[in-house]
């Protein structure tokens, strides 16, 4: 029997279209606490640990204003999470590949209300082999811990999984531990920037990426 493969999904961004949500309400926390921010800023750090993006946005906030932050950026979120739309070929990607034989697993820092609506979202549970949360580590992309966490959740080595995401973050996680990583634009990062932080393949989204299996380093595990 062959070794067991697995492919670890970013959310955020890859499956669920909530970058921009998070942007915007992200903006709005800063502004309460008197951060000027600009969105576009805001936009190019999301996917990042939010204790990082928040001493990369706003490093002169103290930690009391910054908690208070990142509070009111959950809120203003779960406010407007009815708005939250999947991804073009989100849910048909996780069962193909469910059904090719490899382990799926969501690899994501989310905190656990907002995993709760992504995944109610998707309504894709009995494909998952695994999932994993904020509660599983104390920092999230860059640092490579999640997707550590993942591939020991999936029972595969590094060689024996692809990651698929949708920022520079989530590239330099899979660079650090030899996992192979598929990028998307679908988060709004670009081409060029995915691919110059270790993406060894990028499309446009997930429903680009079924269609080109073949062509991707899925095509090795499949």
């Amino acid at each position: 029997m062959p070794e067991p493969a697995a492919v670890l999904f970013d959310i955020d961004g890859t499956l669920v279209d909530s970058n921009y949500l998070h942007a915007v309400t992200w903006h709005r926390a800063f502004r309460e606490v008197d951060a000027e921010v600009p969105t576009w800023r805001i936009h190019r750090s999301i996917g990042m640990d939010g204790d990082e993006l928040l001493r990369t946005l706003a490093p002169d906030l103290d930690s009391e204003t910054a908690d208070t932050a990142s509070d009111l950026h959950s809120r203003y979120y779960l406010e407007r999470a009815g708005e939250l739309t999947l991804l073009p070929g989100a849910r048909e990607i996780l069962r193909h590949l469910h059904e090719a034989g490899l382990r799926v697993v969501l690899a994501t820092s989310a905190p656990p209300d907002e995993l709760a609506r992504l995944r109610d979202l998707l309504d894709s549970e009995s494909v998952l082999y695994a999932v994993t949360g904020a509660e599983d580590v104390e920092t999230a992309k860059p640092d490579p811990t999640i997707v550590q966490v993942a591939l020991d959740r999936a029972g595969v080595t590094a060689q024996r999984a692809v990651f698929v995401g949708d920022t520079v973050w989530d590239m330099r996680a899979c660079t650090k531990l030899g996992v192979a990583a598929i990028g998307v634009l679908s988060g709004g990062i670009s081409r060029g920037e995915l691919a110059a932080d270790g993406a060894a393949f990028v499309c446009d989204d997930v429903a680009h990426l079924l269609r080109d299996l073949h062509r991707s380093p899925l095509a090795s595990l499949l």
